[in-house]
């Protein structure tokens, strides 16, 4: 969260959020809804069964331009950027020198350029390194004038087809541009929560007239930064200053999948010998999920113990998962105390409380693959 006394942003939406009932807290600089009036609960549930419509403007959005540009972004991530296909996505991370997560990113190849998706709390950090690292033939825009509106949910392929038909048949991870009722738009099939779903790229003036439309459709309702928290929960996703920082790597965040075959062999990104080193070692500590076996959930910042009382990690994401009906949690463990199954204890108010460390994601992910 920010800090309250700071002079906070708005998003576009802002008057649509008071005017809706949201209640509007300091989040990443910014004045954002962390709930409606139907509450948290509700609001993740109805995320899972029908369609839910966030405002995730306070996001960056960067185009980058030039010669041989994908090629220039692959010296600062460890995806594979020059084989993303044409209107593609791919998640990727920026690293620094010894291999840690400075933010977390979507990458879409739009042809003549690459679009960028970027935290709401490093974008500006970003795009200084950005500008900082690559070539100077490398244009890097920051689109200010531009909103981020994600639809997710279920039905969220329905509604959004009765505007734009060929959403519907969008794979999970890919890019078009389309106009919504006269309105161009960037769509990705793409989103934070586990579902099928889509976030939708507008112009700051037109940002106010989409949603009103969408939430006028019977399936959708408006949702807050608490039931996204939730749902990303529930699904096993990163956030970035919990699972992962400056001080976490790929390898221990369980993100080796986003080490292109490629890329692994080759290097050719800050880290990679570090990288490369745990690839073939090991490492001490993995993020894991974890299940309190009671009613108690553990907050992030939790110490997690083995049987003698000894620490052995701490929770970096914790909550009431709605969907499963109980307390689920992240966190990083030494790695013997990583297999599933594994019996831990939480400290909590420093009573130790059993849980045990779970596969990820808690929930099904229900992306569309078409």
């Amino acid at each position: 969260m920010s800090d309250p006394t700071e002079t906070l942003a708005i998003t576009p939406l802002n008057a649509l959020h008071r005017e809706l009932g949201g209640k509007l807290v300091p989040f990443a600089g910014y004045e954002m809804p962390v709930q409606y009036p139907a509450g948290i609960l509700k609001e993740h549930t109805h995320t899972r069964t029908r369609a839910g419509l966030f405002d995730v403007s306070h996001m960056g959005q960067v185009r980058l331009r030039g010669p041989g540009v994908a090629a220039a972004l692959e010296a600062l991530v460890p995806g594979d950027i020059q084989g993303i296909g044409l209107g593609r996505i791919r998640y990727t991370l920026f690293l620094n020198a010894k291999g840690g997560i400075l933010d977390d990113l979507m990458v879409t190849n739009a042809g003549d350029h690459l679009f960028l998706v970027v935290n709401a709390g490093c974008k500006h950090a970003d795009i200084a390194h950005l500008r900082r690292e690559l070539p100077p033939s490398i244009t890097v825009d920051y689109l200010e004038d531009r909103a981020l509106l994600a639809l997710q949910g279920p039905a969220a392929a329905a509604v959004l087809a009765r505007f734009i038909p060929m959403a519907a048949n969008m794979p999970f991870m890919s890019y078009a541009e389309a106009e919504f009722l006269g309105i161009p738009v960037l769509l990705t099939r793409s989103g934070y929560t586990g579902e099928d779903g889509y976030e939708i790229s507008v112009s700051n003036d037109q940002a106010e007239s989409l949603a009103r439309r969408l939430l006028a459709e019977p399936e959708v309702e408006p949702i807050g930064l608490g039931a996204r928290d939730s749902l990303r929960l529930e699904a096993g996703l990163s956030l970035y200053g919990h699972e992962i920082d400056e001080t976490t790597t790929p390898v221990e965040a369980n993100l080796v999948w986003t080490l292109g075959k490629r890329r692994r062999a080759e290097g050719g990104f800050p880290g990679y010998d570090i990288i490369r080193n745990q690839l073939d070692t090991g490492v001490s500590r993995r993020r894991v999920g974890i299940r309190p076996e009671g009613k108690a959930p553990a907050r992030d910042g939790t110490e997690i113990i083995e049987g003698s009382g000894r620490k052995i990690g701490i929770i970096t994401s914790g909550g009431f998962g709605p969907t499963v009906n109980g307390p689920v949690a992240m966190g990083y463990v030494e790695t013997a105390f990583a297999p599933p199954g594994t019996l831990i204890a939480l400290l909590i108010r420093g009573k130790a409380h059993p849980a045990r460390v779970v596969g990820l994601p808690f929930v099904k992910q229900n992306y569309y693959r078409g």
